[in-house]
């Protein structure tokens, strides 16, 4: 007999989530994969202001048909687990791995953490904001890098409001020793999300174990409506007649990931170690034509329609020189195994 806990439970799964993640319930809400695998989202392209004419036809300006930049999201994490205990074994271990307590044990101490670590990673490695540090924060310096952060997302005109800092144990240490640093009341730790420890910056401090950082990041601060973190839980349940095996199999699948909107990618920002991120592309005009230079282990995606190829559905590899209309644009950013990606460079073809 299968108990099916994603439909008899899942309300406790997903609290048991959000209870042992640092990032679960710290993203938008604002979009939905209830039932689908993949999002477009649409975000209209604003224009820029001209000088008002008194005279004349046109008088506020060339009217310019409001366009779209599009970015697909695509669910690519579908990772499952399948774990065996023996009748015989668990009876000479007195009952001691009771099913349902093995399945909270292995979503605490597999799940969670391998899911808090992709998502870690991939809002770090797509944010819109890479800063490199010429050296490692240490307790003389980490609040001024981190107030860096902040500054740079207020010059970004990103909401004061709903900022979180991640920051490993390591800096946090550093950080605490910091008189810019304001401590949770430990009497109100119980309410408040896992991780939290304070504010810095007019930021909540999310403290989370050194080891779910990508090498090379020294700390991620992130507007919650910058970034997404879809999780459907597709199946978790105990099985208790299972061909050939006298005991239980508990099974269990998550279909996930993890994204940064490109329309507000502004509000994340990453702080790197210097050396970690791929360099600017070189692009080069001769006449209308294009050339982006060619660097060893990087692919160069490209637009030529004014959207960021960062997080662009038009986005296209460089393969050759492209040819550009006048007034024509075209954007481009590299990415490298085991390295940041790079910011983006333009170009503008002007006959």
């Amino acid at each position: 007999m299968a108990i099916n806990l994603a439909s008899k439970y899942s309300g406790k799964i997903a609290e048991k989530f959000t209870k042992e993640s640092f990032v679960a319930g710290n993203a938008s809400k604002e979009y939905d994969f209830a039932g689908v695998r993949s999002i477009s989202v649409y975000t209209p392209l604003t224009v820029n202001l001209n000088d008002y004419k008194r005279q004349g036809n046109d008088r506020f300006g060339e009217t310019i048909e409001m366009e779209d930049t599009v970015q697909e999201m695509e669910l690519t994490q579908d990772k499952g687990f399948s774990i065996s205990i023996d009748r015989g074994n668990n009876i000479d271990q007195m009952n001691t791995k009771g099913a349902g307590k093995m399945l909270n044990m292995q979503i605490r101490e597999r799940v969670v953490p391998f899911m808090d670590k992709y998502t870690i990673k991939k809002w770090s490695h797509d944010a819109g904001q890479i800063a490199g540090l010429s050296s490692a924060p240490t307790k003389d310096t980490i609040a001024s890098v981190i107030f860096d952060g902040a500054a740079a997302l207020d010059n970004a005109l990103v909401p004061d409001a709903d900022r979180l800092l991640y920051l490993p144990s390591t800096y946090y240490n550093a950080l605490r020793l910091s008189k810019e640093f304001l401590a949770v009341d430990k009497l109100a730790e119980k309410s408040l999300v896992k991780g939290l420890v304070g504010m810095v910056a007019d930021m909540k401090v999310i403290k989370v174990p050194d080891s779910y950082f990508p090498d090379g990041l020294y700390f991620l601060i992130t507007h919650k409506n910058s970034v997404l973190n879809p999780n459907k839980i597709k199946t978790m349940r105990v099985l208790s007649d299972v061909k050939g095996i006298d005991g239980h199999v508990l099974e269990g699948r998550n279909y996930f990931d993890a994204f940064v909107l490109g329309a507000k990618a502004d509000g994340v920002y990453a702080a790197i170690e210097d050396g970690k991120q791929t360099a600017l592309p070189v692009i080069a005009l001769t006449g209308a034509s294009a050339a982006i230079t060619a660097v060893s282990g990087v692919t160069f995606y490209y637009t030529t329609d004014g959207t960021d190829p960062r997080y662009s559905k038009s986005a296209q590899v460089y393969s050759a020189e492209v040819t550009l209309a006048a007034g024509q644009t075209i954007k481009a950013y590299g990415k490298k195994d085991g390295e940041f990606p790079s910011g983006v460079s333009e170009k503008t073809y002007t006959a």
